[in-house]
């Protein structure tokens, strides 16, 4: 990390180029990589309750907070004054007409096309079958934890079936981190799509991005 903000999002640096890339957008926006054309590639990101991702992931490594560095790692010590606040670090342009600034949303941008969901449309566990431009997607979420997967699901639709688990009819599908697993080994890829600030959102893709109205 730089240390530095852009719209009250943090900019982070290559030891390379010390070129300053915008977290946000995976772009570079200062340095001799400014022009290059280069954006980093998104990345499934799962936010879940240590004791559901233990439980469905046993054998996970976590790093140890013994570094040998006089600093307290734990959640939310660093910025726990931020985290709590309605208030940004910075002013920034939001319309909070529709959400607060710092609501949470979880958002997909792909093939040109952006699209966010109110992090409180998936209470209670909700399934949502929707689109992100012409890709069919189903979307599975906890907003008491944070979580939220997406995939395709071309022509099918979902509803919520038992834990770690969505059916089609009939048919019973397998919630992986890669992938929904249904029978006859198909598999239904993983979108990337991550969980974000509204301002930030807003900032960036404003009137560029859809918003999930329920």
């Amino acid at each position: 990390s730089s240390g530095f903000l852009y719209r009250s999002n943090k900019l982070m640096f290559d030891r390379e180029t010390h070129s300053l890339w915008n977290q946000f957008t995976g772009k570079p926006v200062i340095g001799p990589l400014v022009e290059s054309g280069l954006e980093l590639k998104r990345r499934p990101v799962t936010i879940q309750p240590w004791g559901e991702w233990r439980a469905a992931n046993p054998e996970t490594k976590v790093l140890s907070l013994d570094t040998g560095h006089e600093r307290d790692y734990g959640s939310g010590v660093v910025y726990n004054d931020y985290f709590s606040s309605e208030g940004l670090m910075f002013p920034a342009l939001v319309n909070q007409q529709v959400l607060k600034q710092k609501d949470y949303i979880f958002g997909i941008r792909q093939r040109g096309v952006a699209r966010a969901w109110p992090l409180g449309a998936f209470a209670g566990g909700r399934v949502i079958n929707d689109a992100v431009g012409e890709m069919a997607v189903v979307l599975v979420g906890d907003a008491a934890g944070r979580t939220v997967r997406a995939y395709e699901r071309g022509a099918r639709r979902f509803e919520a079936g038992r834990a770690g688990e969505l059916r089609d009819g009939d048919e019973r599908w397998e919630i992986t981190e890669e992938a929904l697993l249904g029978p006859g080994n198909t598999r239904l890829p993983r979108v990337a799509g991550h969980i974000a600030y509204w301002f930030a959102w807003d900032n960036y893709l404003g009137l560029r991005a859809e918003l999930y109205q329920g």
